[in-house]
């Protein structure tokens, strides 16, 4: 394997999304959650990347501020973005989590939670529709010590021979394992030449 050609991909794609929206998630998850409920949805990366810009930009990032906009104004933030397909359903859910966070925050779950899997049913069932995609999303970048590797980051791991030792690693072959491996793209894949397929 290249390892010269490997460090530059993963140091291109690998940069951890709560970086790229500005988060700081130690100091802000609920912000970080919001963000993984958005690209917990079968949707493209920009566009949930761009709908989290429209919350902040309009201060809608605490269970508070969310609640106080209401349902309505939740709905015209994720069209603004281009949430479009799934803007109603999106919001019901994400006033859900708000209403329930008000209650008992993020670190205070992380903390009453008996192991990882307690962890990921705590933070299911703060709304109907928090799938395992939004939770590995959010727990993957926490660094709480809970998340399970993406299959498509497992699934470029084998084809490249390559162990995941980061989240930086983790991210950039989850983006190869999702949009070339399990597509079967081998020949436009950046990293062919280390595939096990093509030796």
């Amino acid at each position: 394997m290249d390892e010269m050609q490997l460090e530059k991909f993963i140091k291109k794609y690998g940069k951890r999304y709560s970086e790229q929206l500005g988060i700081n998630v130690k100091k802000e998850p609920f912000k970080w959650f919001l963000a993984s409920i958005l690209f917990g949805a079968p949707i493209r990366e920009s566009t949930a990347m761009k709908t989290y810009r429209v919350f902040d930009a309009h201060g809608y990032t605490t269970p508070g501020s969310i609640i106080n906009a209401g349902w309505d104004e939740l709905v015209r933030c994720l069209d603004e973005g281009g949430y479009t397909r799934y803007d109603f359903k999106t919001a019901d859910k994400i006033l859900e989590v708000c209403k329930n966070l008000k209650e008992e925050g993020l670190d205070e779950i992380y903390k009453k939670a008996k192991d990882g899997r307690d962890l990921e049913s705590r933070l299911k069932n703060l709304g109907k529709g928090i799938g395992d995609a939004t939770i590995s999303i959010f727990l993957r970048e926490m660094d709480w010590g809970y998340h399970k590797i993406s299959k498509y980051a497992e699934m470029a791991s084998r084809n490249i021979g390559k162990e995941i030792e980061s989240i930086e690693e983790e991210i950039a072959l989850m983006k190869l394992g999702r949009d070339y491996c399990r597509k079967g793209k081998c020949n436009d894949c950046p990293l062919s030449h280390a595939c096990i397929k093509f030796q």
